[in-house]
């Protein structure tokens, strides 16, 4: 297969870790005869250094003309410490999302048995945790209308939502929920949201149509809540754009750190991949960053193709550093390996299925079902 990727390495450690998974992807294409074509281009604080755009046009024109983006993070510390700068790195990735219409965000959580131990949380809470979070990506208080006042006293970012936009990323969580194991969970807080109750409306009359998917509604309160004291309940969560970035937070902290977690950005046309984590700028250049949320983003993107057994092939060599203990601090606690040794290691362990009988379920259910 011919594709042509766009890298958006952005800011902090993101270049970093982003030349980690290019590396699994050349080994990819040298293993299964595939040949991708990669183009760089500047987004966030890097950008805004060159020419005072987050999102310049002619990285923006590259997106939109590649096949897919393999994006690193964005975020710098002279602009999260400066209230008053008028323009921010991230504001570059919001305008990505809507120019491109990437309305979905899928973040599948999974915890791994070799790393149970070196949870935060009691290994008979997350055994057996396996979810995947639909949100929404392109509307709500993120991209509503924002206002302060003149002498600075009063501020205000209006929440708003469509029924088509719920309805179509609703539709991709069922459809998603089918394919796993049958259950969708939204979460919401209609107690008290306008908007929140428009989404309960909407994702009702739509669950009738998925009588196979058992669906239930909770508060945001109480999900954050259930979510640390039995995760494993969970299979697809369904929520809103503010809502989901807290509960994928959350979800970090079940699997032991921010990075090994990696999403998918999908629209109708384009598609997205990034870590879950953000720019970690106190990490830059210090080559102890983990690769792995980088490296799992391409093996949600070779899914999203349907290149199943190359993006199988990767997550086996993820699952080999692991039982290696070839990982960087965060996961196993030691300081032996950097980004660059475990990105190495698992570009070199990426094989034909044919080749290495080890493969399976264990090690491969990274995103299972999670791309429509």
């Amino acid at each position: 297969m011919n594709l042509k990727i766009a890298l958006l390495g952005g800011d902090g450690i993101g270049p970093e870790v982003l030349a980690q998974s290019v590396k699994c992807l050349r080994a990819v294409e040298e293993t299964f005869n595939h040949q991708f074509i990669y183009n760089e281009a500047p987004v966030g604080a890097v950008a805004i250094s060159n020419n005072g755009n987050p999102l310049p046009e002619e990285t923006l024109r590259l997106c939109k003309d590649s096949d897919a983006i393999l994006f690193g993070a964005i975020g710098a510390l002279e602009y999260d410490n400066n209230p008053d700068a008028k323009v921010r790195p991230e504001q570059g990735l919001l305008k990505l999302r809507k120019e491109l219409g990437l309305f979905a965000n899928i973040r599948p959580v999974k915890v791994f048995p070799v790393l149970l131990e070196h949870s935060l949380l009691p290994k008979k809470v997350i055994t057996g945790t396996d979810f995947v979070i639909y949100r929404e990506l392109t509307g709500g208080i993120y991209f509503g209308k924002k206002t302060l006042s003149d002498d600075a006293t009063y501020a205000s970012d209006l929440c708003e939502y469509t029924e088509n936009e719920i309805a179509r990323i609703t539709h991709l969580a069922f459809k998603a929920a089918k394919k796993r194991r049958g259950r969708l969970t939204l979460v919401d807080k209609a107690n008290v949201l306008e908007t929140s109750r428009l989404w309960r409306k909407v994702v009702t009359e739509i669950s009738n149509s998925y009588p196979e998917v058992h669906f239930e509604c909770l508060f945001i309160d109480n999900a954050v809540v259930q979510l640390m004291m039995n995760p494993s309940q969970f299979d697809v969560i369904l929520t809103e754009n503010m809502f989901g970035d807290i509960l994928t937070s959350q979800g970090s902290v079940i699997i032991g750190s921010m990075g090994l977690l990696p999403s998918a950005s999908i629209g109708n046309e384009n598609a997205m991949f990034s870590p879950f984590h953000g720019s970690y700028p106190q990490a830059k250049g210090k080559n102890i960053a983990n690769p792995v949320a980088s490296i799992f983003s391409a093996v949600l993107m070779l899914q999203h193709f349907g290149l199943y057994e190359e993006a199988n092939a990767v997550a086996s060599a993820v699952q080999k550093s692991f039982v290696k203990g070839v990982t960087t601090t965060d996961i196993l606690g030691s300081d032996k390996y950097g980004t660059d040794y475990v990105g190495d290691f698992i570009a070199d362990h990426i094989v034909d299925s044919d080749e290495d009988p080890n493969i399976n379920d264990e090690n491969i259910g990274l995103g299972r079902s999670t791309i429509i």
